[in-house]
This record gives C-alpha cells, structure tokens and sequence, in this order.
C-alpha cells in the first residue's frame, strides 16, 4: 500500500472524487483517496441524482452551472456514461411572494448568461403536461436541469482522476489523523500508516466521525430524506415513445421535485415533520443499508402532489428510497481550509452533491493548489462559522433548513431556530426597549427598535416592509439629534509585539497610522483580490487595534494565522470589547457631557483612551453613518455603567437608539460600501475605488503590491457608481441587472432606500468607460424596468464637513 501522499482525501461519495479528479486536474498528480467500503458508499449511492442551477447566492448558482457543464467533459475524458438527462426544469409559483423570488432569480441570471426564463400557466402546461396548473402564477424555466446516474458519474469521476496519476484505496477505513510538527499528517488506516503533507475531510455522512479525529467540530446532522419511484406511468410513456422526455418539476407549495424515471416517475419530499439521523454519530457499519419505509411523515405531502400531479395518484410504488445525508446548519457546503489546523481541509457537507460536487472540487482544489479560489467562497467557506458553534445550535437550524428547503428565502428574513443564543450585556435593555432583532455569527443584533404598539416582527418581504416606518425614525433622528447604538457587531482584534507595525504593514495594503491615529485600509489576497476591510487604530508604536466585520472573524484570523511572524502577537477580542456608537450633529456634545476631557481636541481619525462616566474607554473619532460620530469601547463588564450615563446624559440632546437597517440606510447617504456586497474576494480595489486607501508609496511589499500596481497601470474595466431609482415599492438588495442602451451592462451590489435624501440608491459595477455623471440606466427589480440616473454627489454632507469638522 502506498505510504506517502501530497493529499489524503478521505470519503469515496461524488465529493470526495470530484476533490480528487480536480487536484489532478490543476497539476497535482501524487493525490490519494481513501474510502472505508467502496466509492458510493453512504449517501452518494441512493441520491435521486437531480441537478439545477438556481441557487439563492449567484456564486453558488455558477458553480452549480460549472458542475452541470462539467459531465459531458467527464464523459469525453473517461469514455465512461454519466447518465445524462437534459431534460429543462420548471419551478412553480403559487403566491405572489414565491413569484417575486423567481423574478428576483432570473434578474441575477440575465447578467450571469444563464438562459432561464419566466413562463406562465399556458406555457408550463406545455413544457410539462402533467402539472396542475390550478393556482400557478408562473414559474422560472431552466434548460440545464436534469438528473444523472449517481453511481456511473462518481465512477467517472475516479477513473479521470486515476487518469491524472491519483491513486484510490477501498475497503481501507481511516483511524486516527495525528498532526506532525511540520504540518504533516500521519493518515492511520486499518491496513497501515499513509503521511500526507495535507487532508481533505470528505467524509459524507461520516464527517462528524472524521473531523472528530483531529480535535475539529463539524456543524452538520444527517436528514432523513424519502422519494418514491413509481411503475410506468401512461402519460410518461406517451411521451417516451414520441422520443420525448419530460422536464424536472420543483412544486415549493408541495415541497417536492418530480422528474421522469424510466417511463415512470420519481418524486421527493422535503416534508415538515422531518427527522434527523443518528444524531449522536454516524455508525461506521452502514453504509449500503436504507433506512424503513415511513409514509406517515410524507401523508400530507404526497396528498399535496396528487393535486399537481394527478396522473401519480393512479400509479403503483415500484420502489421507496429513504436515506440520509447531511446539511449545514445554513443547507450550504463547509469547504476550505479549517481554522487553527495547518494543511487540513473540509469538502463536507454537501447535501446537493450532483448539484455543487463539481463546483466544490474545483474550488478546493484551486484553494489548495493556487492559494485562493477564483470567486468569492464565502456562502460556502467553512470559517463562516467560528468556534461559538455547537451540537446543540446545529441540530436545530439544520432541521429549519431542511424544514425550509423549498421555501421562500426573502433577503429581509430573520430565521427563529436556535434564537437566541449570543446575547451582549444589553440584550434584556433593548428588548424591553422594542428591539426587533437580526443576528450575524450567532450574535443578536438590533434591526430596529418598534414603537407602541409597532409589532415586534419585520415582514418578509422581497418589497418595502413594516420595517419603513421605523427605520425613517431612526435615520431623521441621527441627522438631527445623537443616534447610539452597540458596536458588539464588529469583529476586533489585538496586534501586539515589537515587530507589530513591520508586520501589519505587509498584511494591510493601506497606510499603518502613528500613535493616536486611524487608518482605513484594505486587506488583499496574493492576487490583488479584496478579502478585507478594516479600522487599524494605533494604541502606541508597538499596540495596534483591527476592526472588521464581526461576521468574517474565523475568515479573518485563518488568513492572520497563515501569515503570522516572529515578534507579533495576535488576539481576537471580538467578544472581549464592546461599547457603543454614538453619531448626528449632537454626539460631540452628548460626550463631552459625559467625561472630563476636552473633546473638541478629537480630530477626525483620532484614538484616545477617554474615561467616559465610571468607564476606562477607548473612543475612536470615525463613523459608519457618514455623520459626526465616535465608537466607544469598553470591557464588557462596563457596558450596562456606559450605557446608563450616556443614554441619561442624552436625553437633553434627544438622543434615540438605531439599528442595522436605519445603519444600512445612513451609509446609502454617503454611498459607503458594505462588506460581502461591494468590497469582497470577487472584487478588486480599483473596482470598488477602495484603491484610494492603498499607500502605493509605502515601503513595504504588502501583499497583492504586484497585482494592484498591475491594475492600476491597466486601469479596472469596471468601477462601482451610485445610481438613484425610481423604484415603487421595491429597492434593489443585489445582483438585479443594469441595463444600458438596451442590453444588459452590469449589475447592483447592493442597494436601498435613503430616508434622509427619500430615494431610492442602487450601487452598481458597470463598464469603466460608461460610468459619467448623469448616465441613463434601468435596474430591473422584480421583472420590472426602473429607470436609473448615475449620480456623482452624496446626498448628504458632500463635503464631509459634518464628518470632519
């Protein structure tokens, strides 16, 4: 048996083999999989083998349409049959809300050269006759739906990978996985020890198992899931015998998808009373077994598809299919190098493996092989979750998940299971306040704050919601009085050491400030990609503070780790510093009130430790509003003192508090850019005019130095620009396309509604030459045309004087 590798892959599903094939692919031959029983053991074997492209994040819709691409190239290389049916799918729309998402949908495909269209009940009843129409507004049309064979495509997958120089080794179950101190992993199997300089964990339904061994928690559960094939179908094989197929069905009302087996039918359920599986760990003996019938749970679904589908109802069950496989608590996969070990990888969670296997493959294998992925990888990176995840959060957002497989995914909602579960010292203050809470990271946040008899929950809504009201409030009181709210959510960090300012000055591409001051700077990957945006705050020559998104703290510390260096030392105090923001035309009077130093002596982008009531605080002069403003930080422990002083020493000043969607909207006044939507790893400075904080004369060789100067020499073929809307009821949220003299030019990052200016602002990239002040444009919102101006001048305090002053 072979003793060393470059890679161990564990875990023979489609997954693991896709990993596989695709290191081989990129160059690195010397690769090895490691499989307990044979390729297709676990959930691979019985999945329903159907594959689609929509997909609610736009990078995971194109990887999926990467994967689905990728099968006839299989084919080609292998001689081998994936099975391929091309057969198109519709996924139907019985309420306006439903329908409004598939708009939403084809709006993203348009710029992403996706051929899907919006059909309506005569045409469905066309593409595929046996659907009920009764009901149906319309659905979203996609060509490149359709199913494989799940087995003969995870076997193409090996023989192309075998093909490249990969070795497969079955019916060799993996031990232990011990890390040497070099980085290396000693691969300990029942039939001898494998060293391998790295590990991919693609352990399908064993994971949890897998992970475990090298001290990681994997956030997955395996679900129980149920289809049905029928026997010949008569309607079915009228078409078959007219050298026909008929199409994919997606029925979210009926949470089940249909299509063609055979010259029958196959269909599964997505049922409510669902069931997780062996919740406590994976038995390693199963793996070819099926799990006992269970009609009782899928009654009321398979009721619902007699309706749509009434031809089912006169059909005999050949054959039931109920097995598990696993879901993430957020249904995404968990790809990507692991926070805190060296060399070791995660492909798991997969659940639509036909779907995104391919996509999954090449991205980890560009990550291990390139240093970093050709898009942004968040949606699926598995630093999207930190080290305050458990068992006990996961279980049950992985049931909501299941639960809400073919339900509306509104960009407003705020999903309730395992909520709530991270609260600050301030929680129970807003809640009896009125807060109507959001969460990031597992941490509530403070959407907005209702009002009298205001309810306490926002609608979701692809449209303006209940929130409006509220939020207007909120906004027209920071530009008019003092705003606070808390600054829990953002991510903060430490930076110690005699070698500290050396060391941040190649890690951030932007300027490192002198004792006192701040800095805004972008951080970049080798490639001149954007993978952060951060507050340095200079606490003395050899102390700095990071400030960044709360959200993207494992992301942020998995990249500070891998580039780490003698002399420094690095914290992550996300959670052991938290404070408030305070911001409007009366916050410098608010604080001085509130301590006995001189604050008219705080310049813009000025630190200081202030001691603020009966708190030692650090206060930072800067602000996220685009207005007057400070973040003051404290020990949490201090918080609840903070709070009290500041918010009684306010009230003269008709202080109110806010939350993230009066934030969201104050920065639309200043078109300040929001991170994962116009600063991410898709995105380059020059794009999103973040260039303007690089420090190209610093002497220092900060990575992606060689990439930006590049781009700059070249000039960006696209650049971000505001637009004002004429919307109605619905603002752009991202990725509606721009369209510019008649075809599609660009798209939105993001967007909203400006309270304070009262319009409606759109931030998009279009093409550099086209971005002049004044340009006519039209954003499609929901399928409909709004016209668009480009504008050039913020709405509120242009000049930054209010900001600066």
């Amino acid at each position: 048996m072979k003793t060393t590798t470059r890679v161990a892959v564990i875990g023979g599903g489609v997954v693991g083999c896709s990993v596989l094939y695709h290191l081989t692919k990129l160059g690195w031959s010397d690769v090895t999989l490691i499989e307990r029983s044979e390729l297709t053991s676990g959930s691979t074997w019985h999945a329903a083998g159907g594959f689609h492209t929509l997909n609610g994040d736009t990078n995971m819709a194109a990887l999926q349409g990467y994967t689905i691409k990728l099968y006839k190239e299989l084919e080609e290389i292998t001689g081998m049959s994936c099975g391929l049916h091309h057969v198109g799918g519709v996924t139907l729309a019985d309420n306006k809300d439903r329908f409004d998402m598939l708009l939403a949908e084809r709006a993203k495909h348009r710029y992403m050269g996706l051929e899907t269209e919006i059909v309506g009940p005569d045409e469905i009843r066309k593409i595929a006759p046996i659907t009920n129409t009764d009901g149906i507004l319309g659905a979203l049309y996609d060509p490149l739906d359709g199913h494989l064979d799940p087995s003969g495509t995870t076997h193409a997958y090996a023989k192309a990978a075998r093909m490249g120089g990969a070795k497969i080794l079955t019916n060799c179950k993996v031990m232990e996985t011990n890390q040497n101190l070099d980085g290396s992993w000693d691969v300990v199997t029942e039939r001898g020890t494998i060293h391998a300089e790295h590990v991919v964990n693609a352990g399908g339904l064993w994971a949890r198992e897998v992970g475990a061994m090298a001290g990681v928690y994997v956030p997955i559960y395996p679900m129980e899931h149920q289809y049905l094939v029928t026997e010949e179908v008569p309607e079915i094989a009228e078409i078959i015998d007219a050298g026909e197929e008929h199409p994919h069905v997606m029925d979210p009302a009926g949470e089940s998808y249909l299509r063609q087996e055979g010259r029958g039918l196959c269909i599964g359920f997505y049922e409510q009373p669902c069931r997780a599986w062996s919740i406590d760990g994976t038995p390693w003996e199963f793996g070819h077994e099926l799990l006992p019938d269970d009609f009782d749970k899928i009654e009321q679904s398979i009721d619902f598809a007699y309706k749509r589908f009434p031809c089912l109802e006169r059909a005999g069950v050949k054959s039931v299919i109920h097995g598990p496989f696993t879901f993430a608590p957020d249904g995404n996969p968990l790809v990507g190098p692991v926070p805190g070990l060296r060399n070791y990888w995660s492909a798991c969670g997969v659940m639509a493996g036909f779907s995104q296997g391919g996509g999954v493959g090449l991205m980890l294998a560009q990550w291990m092989v390139e240093g970093e992925c050709e898009r942004d990888v968040s949606a699926m990176d598995v630093a999207r979750y930190g080290d305050w995840i458990t068992p006990g959060y996961t279980l049950p957002k992985v049931i909501e998940n299941y639960q809400k497989r073919f339900s509306v995914s509104y960009p407003n909602e705020e999903l309730p299971a395992a909520r709530p579960f991270r609260q600050t010292p301030m929680y129970d203050v807003f809640d009896a306040m009125g807060a109507v809470w959001g969460h990031q990271y597992g941490l509530e946040v403070v959407n907005y704050f209702a009002q009298g008899d205001e309810p306490r929950f926002e609608t979701p809504s692809f449209r303006r919601s209940n929130a409006w009201e509220a939020t207007a409030r909120e906004v027209k009181a920071v530009r008019q009085s003092v705003g606070i709210n808390e600054v829990h959510n953002f991510g903060k960090y430490l930076v110690t050491g005699a070698n500290a300012r050396e060391w941040l000055d190649r890690i951030m591409a932007g300027r490192i400030p002198k004792p006192g001051r701040i800095s805004l700077t972008p951080m970049l990957s080798h490639k001149g990609r954007l993978i952060g945006d951060f507050t340095v705050s200079c606490l003395s020559d050899t102390a700095f503070q990071l400030t960044a998104s709360y959200g993207s703290q494992a992301y942020h510390m998995r990249w500070f780790q891998m580039n780490e260096t003698e002399g420094v030392e690095l914290e992550n105090i996300s959670d052991r510093l938290n404070g408030f923001q305070i911001a409007g035309p009366k916050a410098r009077d608010l604080l001085q009130s509130c301590t006995r130093m001189d604050i008219s002596t705080m310049r813009f982008m000025d630190v200081r430790h202030v001691t603020v009531g009966m708190a030692d605080c650090l206060v930072q002069r800067v602000s996220y509003t685009g207005d007057l403003g400070y973040e003051i930080y404290c020990d949490p422990m201090a918080q609840r003192a903070l709070w009290t002083v500041l918010w009684e020493a306010g009230q003269s000043f008709g202080i109110k508090p806010f939350g993230m969607r009066a934030m969201m909207s104050l920065r639309l006044d200043r078109f300040f850019g929001s991170w994962l939507s116009e600063f991410s790893p898709d995105y380059t400075p020059a794009e999103t005019g973040m260039d303007r904080f690089i420090s190209f004369t610093k002497n220092s060789d900060f990575i992606g130095r060689a990439a930006v100067e590049a781009e700059r020499t070249s000039g960006s073929a696209r650049t971000l620009v505001p637009f004002e809307v004429a919307a109605l009821d619905a603002d752009v949220h991202a990725y509606e396309p721009v369209w510019i003299n008649g075809k599609v030019q660009g798209f939105c990052t993001s967007g909203g509604y400006s309270h304070h200016a009262d319009k409606s602002i759109a931030l998009a990239l279009i093409p550099t030459e086209l971005a002049k002040p004044g340009l006519q444009a039209e954003i499609e919102i929901l399928g409909e045309m709004r016209p668009a101006q480009l504008i050039s001048e913020p709405y509120f305090d242009p000049e930054g004087t209010r900001m600066r002053g």
